[in-house]
């Protein structure tokens, strides 16, 4: 009994965490890291904030998490596109289009991720974030580079390079809010380019 007790507080804590980091990127995707206070989201969640931070002891600790939980859907996102295609110029285009056509559709909460002055722990979380962007961009770097489809490079430094150009690129039209149609397509002729993909 003592058993299922403990499995039902569990599941009831874990809810309440999900709840919480949920009303967290509702709060960010519309007002951005500075607009997201602890008392906004304890509301949104529907819980007092002293509940919130028997989960979560500060703000530090609840959006290094929150960043954490969305930096990981956005690379899945990434990946499950990218993995649709055969050739490394395909996925790079793929990852190109995924990542910026994604950012777009949410600019507030893509800036954030990416730009927007954040406290050292949740900065420490975007870091974690843009090497995973690049450990998978490594990857098909280096298929390319062995399958002949790309000249000889250094696939980690190549990724390294792409993931901060990419999301350098990205900054101005997500604290503008607005994109040029051509913003997606001229970022995957940069990234060819930049890769050495064969016209």
């Amino acid at each position: 009994m003592a058993y299922r007790s403990t499995e039902r507080v569990k599941a009831r804590l874990s809810a309440s965490r999900e709840r919480i980091i949920g009303a967290a990127l509702e709060i960010m995707a519309e007002h951005g890291y500075a607009g997201c206070s602890v008392a906004a989201v304890a509301e949104r969640a529907g819980m007092a904030t002293g509940s919130l931070y028997r989960h979560f002891p500060t703000k530090a600790d609840l959006f290094a998490e929150v960043f954490r939980a969305a930096s990981q859907h956005e690379v899945d996102a990434v990946a499950r596109a990218a993995a649709l295609e055969t050739s490394a110029a395909e996925q790079m285009a793929a990852v190109v289009e995924t990542f910026s056509g994604r950012a777009l559709q949410s600019p507030r909460l893509a800036y954030a991720l990416l730009a927007e002055p954040v406290d050292p722990a949740v900065d420490a979380e975007r870091l974690v974030f843009r090497r995973a962007y690049a450990e998978l961009i490594a990857g098909y770097v280096a298929a390319g580079v062995t399958s002949g489809e790309l000249p000889p490079q250094d696939p980690e430094l190549t990724a390294n390079a792409l993931v901060g150009a990419l999301a350098e690129a990205m900054v101005g039209p997500l604290a503008a809010g607005v994109a040029g149609p051509q913003t997606i397509p001229a970022l995957v002729a940069f990234i060819h380019r930049a890769l050495g993909v064969s016209p």
